[in-house]
This record gives C-alpha cells, structure tokens and sequence, in this order.
C-alpha cells in the first residue's frame, strides 16, 4: 500500500499538472483575446489611413485602378462599403476592401480581390479560420434601435467562444453586448451565420459561465 507521504505527493503532482492546465488554457484565451483586439484595432486604424490619404474608403474607392498600385477593381464611390448590388455597388465591396487596403500597405497580407464569398485569398480570418468584414450594415446589436441603423463597422467572423468576446469587450469597450463600440453581430462570412442572441448573450450579458461555441461581433466606426 501506499504511505501517508506517497499519497500526499501524488495529490500535489496532480494539482501541479492541474495548474498547468488551467493556466496554459488561460494564456491561449488571452493570446486569442490579443489577436483578435489587434485583427480589429488594425483594421479600423487602416480604414482611417486609407481614407486620410485617399479621401475615400476602401472597397468604394472609384479611382483605386489608377491610384493604388495593384488595385484590379474599383468601387462606386459612394461613401459605402456595401455588397454587390446594395446601394448601388457594381462589385462586393466589402471584399475589395481588402485588396484595396494590402495593396495600399495599410495591412499586412496580400488580398486580391474575387466576388462572395470570401477566400483565403480575398480576405483574413480570424483565430477561427472565418473570414472578417469590413461593410456598412446594421447586422449587429443594438439596445437602443430596432432594427439599428446602417454603420460601417468590422466583422470578427463567427466561431468565436462567447466568454472570449466577453473577455475582448472587457478589455476595449463596456463589456456589454448590445451598447458601446463592440458589439454582438451574427455575421459568419462564407462559413454562415453565427449563433442567435440567446445563445451568446442574454440582455447584453455575454454568455461566459457556459460559452456558446459559435458567436460573433462587431465594431463599429
């Protein structure tokens, strides 16, 4: 049999490799949360760069054929990012973006552009492998208006842990769902949609006790 001595150095071993569990799983989310901060931060500072320099947006730049080096296709011009054949737009926007943005040097990657849906090759992903958007919609939360109104705002993609978007609003915005500049959004790019509200929050509360797998958000311009 075992000694009193022998057991109690087993039940340590054990909490040790416990610990290290719990605390290699805590680094991944936090990595995770760090990724996806930096997708989304990145990709509002390019959009502002890109119109600073351009005075127009990406994906809608009517002269980006002739001014960014690259660029295949031209937007309408409008002062909206939109899908083909929403307010106008020739081409899907929100996926020339992209081009329009690596091309320009605002982001890193090379994009170039293809009509929906997304690709590896037209547009990022997320930690998840599903695609981010870059568009003006109102496919995202709002307490005060239904349905909300159109804004540009960036997509996160679908597949993302409520708890982990709960972690990432904590860190930039209100930590609620529904107010400030991060919010819930069921976009899920050419994967499909994400989960509905009641999976990955309730009342603007995110879902953290008992993460919904398949969530989504936005942030908004």
């Amino acid at each position: 049999g075992f000694t009193l001595i022998e057991i109690a150095i087993v039940l340590v071993i054990i909490g040790l490799l416990l610990g290290g569990i719990l605390k290699g799983q805590e680094l991944i989310t936090n990595a995770r949360a760090r990724n996806l901060i930096s997708q989304q931060d990145g990709t509002k500072a390019a959009f502002l760069g890109f119109q600073d320099r351009f005075r127009a947006l990406p994906g809608d730049y009517s002269q980006a054929t002739n001014n960014v080096n690259g660029a295949t296709a031209n937007g309408n011009g409008n002062g909206l990012i939109t899908p083909i054949g929403v307010s106008g737009a020739l081409v899907d926007e929100h996926i020339l973006a992209w081009e329009h943005l690596s091309r320009a040097g605002f982001i890193t990657g090379s994009y170039t552009f293809a009509a929906a849906p997304e690709s590896p090759t037209s547009a990022p992903v997320n930690p998840y492998s599903r695609y981010l958007q870059i568009v003006n919609d109102a496919n995202y939360a709002d307490a005060s208006a239904t349905p909300p109104p159109a804004r540009h705002n960036v997509k996160t993609g679908n597949l993302v842990p409520s708890d982990l978007l709960a972690e990432v609003d904590r860190k930039i915005d209100d930590g609620n769902a529904i107010t400030g500049a991060f919010r819930f959004s069921t976009y899920g790019g050419a994967s499909g949609a994400a989960a509905l509200t009641g999976t990955c929050h309730a009342g603007g509360i995110w879902t953290a006790q008992n993460p919904a797998p398949d969530c989504g958000a936005a942030s908004l311009f």
